[in-house]
């Protein structure tokens, strides 16, 4: 499974972006609740979660950057 494409997350709405980083997270509690309970079976689902929520939160800050930026004066 390759990991996931920033233009995938470049794609998704705001909300969904949010909804996504939720999810995500819910993601990681129960890969290391799994971990902890010697039950995880693929450990390199870490590695892709991670992967996905940085993309996601990387888009979601550049967004909220671009937003708060005034518009600059052309000359």
């Amino acid at each position: 499974m390759p990991l996931p494409k920033i233009s995938e997350a470049r794609e998704l709405s705001d909300e969904k972006i949010s909804d996504e980083i939720l999810a995500v997270k819910r993601q990681l509690f129960q890969l290391r609740l799994q971990k902890a309970t010697r039950q995880l079976d693929k450990p390199h689902q870490f590695k892709h979660a991670k992967h996905r929520l940085a993309q996601l939160l990387t888009v979601e800050g550049e967004r909220k950057r671009a937003a708060n930026q005034p518009p600059q004066a052309e000359e």
